[in-house]
């Protein structure tokens, strides 16, 4: 039996195969490029764990090296706001952390 029909189009059977075949590749592809970047991730993770164990053998305080490196990452119109009112807070409080 022809996988075509007699006009020369291809039977439903055969498109749905190879529709399969092409959405199994394409799968594959997208999960193994997902693998890689996970694998690039953790280098990465790993590296920038070591820059912190360097940074603390030099005498850095990393938890500040932390703080800062999240600030840097924030809009900085959000992050004055947020440190106002930290040191409304703070003044409500009587602390003098903040001045």
């Amino acid at each position: 039996m022809s996988a075509h029909t007699s006009d020369g189009k291809a039977r439903p059977n055969e498109i749905t195969e190879t529709s399969q075949t092409v959405a199994a590749g394409q799968l594959r592809a997208l999960i193994e490029r997902i693998e890689r970047l996970e694998e690039e991730k953790k280098t990465i993770a790993d590296d920038i764990r070591d820059v912190y164990a360097e940074s603390k053998g030099l005498g850095f305080d990393t938890k500040a090296m932390r703080i800062i490196i999240r600030a840097r990452k924030r809009d900085k119109a959000e992050l004055e706001q947020e440190m106002e009112i930290v040191a409304l807070y703070d003044s409500a409080l009587g602390l003098g952390i903040f001045g």
